[in-house]
Order: C-alpha cells, then sequence, then structure tokens
C-alpha cells in the first residue's frame, strides 16, 4: 500500500469515527478540515508516493480499522455483530490469520448474514495484504444475499483500492453514487472515496530553454 492510500484510509476512518459519535455539520466540516491540514503537512515533509517497504510478519503494521465505515452501512447493533468485533480487534493486534479464522467459522454458522461475509472479505484481503480469490468470493457472496445493497461493492472497491487498483475501485463507487439516494447516511464516504482516489494525473511540464 502506498503513503497517499494509507493516509486517505486514515483519514476515511476518522471521520466515521466521528460520524460514529454524531459530530454533524459545522463541527465535522471543523474536523475535516484539521485532518487534511495534518495531510497537507504530511505531503509537504513526508514522501507519501513512496511505496511502504516489505516486512515480515512480525513487523507488519495492522490493517487500517474498517469498524467505524462498516457501522456506517451495516448499524452497530447487528445480530453477528459481536463476531465482527472480535475478529477486527484481533487484527487490530496483526492477528489477521486468527481474525479471518473467525469469521470463517461465523460463515458456517451464520451461512446467509452478508455483513458477515463482508468481513471476511475484508479480513482475507487484509491477511493477504492483498485481494484474493477467496476475498472476491466473500465479497460476492455477500452481494448475492443483498442484491442491491451497497455494502458488499464498497468494500470490494476499497479492497480493490488498497491493492492498487484504483482505476476500477472508482469505477465501482461511482456505479454506486449513481443509484444511491441523495440522502443515504453513507453516501459521503464513498464520495470521500471517489475524490481522494479520481485525481487525475498531472503530465509534466515540458523543459523551456532559457
Amino acid at each position: 500500500m502506498n503513503g497517499w492510500l494509507g493516509l486517505f484510509l486514515l483519514i476515511l476512518a476518522c471521520l466515521g469515527l466521528l460520524w460514529a459519535f454524531r459530530v454533524r455539520h459545522s463541527m465535522l466540516q471543523l474536523a475535516g478540515a484539521a485532518l487534511l491540514f495534518g495531510a497537507a503537512g504530511y505531503a509537504a515533509l513526508g514522501s507519501p508516493q513512496v511505496p511502504s517497504s516489505p516486512r515480515s510478519a512480525e513487523q507488519r503494521t495492522p490493517p487500517i480499522p474498517l469498524t467505524n465505515l462498516r457501522h456506517a452501512f451495516y448499524g452497530n447493533f447487528g445480530p453477528t455483530e459481536h463476531w465482527l468485533l472480535i475478529s477486527e480487534s484481533l487484527a487490530r493486534r496483526g492477528k489477521t490469520e486468527e481474525a479471518a479464522g473467525v469469521l470463517q467459522s461465523a460463515v458456517r454458522e451464520h451461512p446467509g448474514d452478508p455483513a458477515l461475509w463482508v468481513g471476511l472479505g475484508n479480513a482475507l484481503a487484509d491477511h493477504a495484504n492483498t485481494i484474493t480469490p477467496a476475498s472476491e468470493l466473500a465479497f460476492r457472496r455477500a452481494n448475492e444475499l443483498a442484491p442491491g445493497y451497497p455494502a458488499p461493492r464498497f468494500f470490494y472497491g476499497l479492497a480493490l483500492a488498497r491493492s492498487g487498483d484504483s482505476k476500477d475501485a472508482v469505477a465501482i463507487w461511482r456505479e454506486i453514487l449513481a443509484e444511491a439516494p441523495a440522502d443515504a447516511s453513507w453516501r459521503p464516504f464513498v464520495e470521500d472515496a471517489v475524490a481522494a482516489l479520481d485525481r487525475p494525473q498531472q503530465k509534466p511540464q515540458a523543459a523551456t530553454g532559457s
């Protein structure tokens, strides 16, 4: 994952946390401005365009938590929420294999729960540090169980983006926005995701003679 994408996901997670705590309107705008100011400082002083160096399993940074984004789509209190919280807690401690294992057990016990399948898709992608056929299958199953609901496609797009496929991710998110009600509570997160990744490439300026 390159620095820009990691920075975007961190900002998105922070905004999701603020939204979960019902921060709205001017306060949310102020918080967003503060986050963007910090991002601008990082862009000026850091090197976000440089990919992370390879690390061993012991050195790997735990995955960016997706709990708040998941709550934006599915709410905070579902019948299988405890499975997801256990898995996400393990992932935050870097135990990505155990996190995926928890949700593999969960979908065997509750095979008709789309939120669990989305969680499994996220967990498998986190463990592999990229999207895999197994994680794609989990997202596809979630989509089959909840046809037309945007969450499986959104998180599938996020897994693509985290794997370096920003173009396909943005295309999926644009489809979601085209179908979404204007007042959908999760719509701002999809719009922010598109805005963060759908920046036109700047063409290098031709050198001018003296």
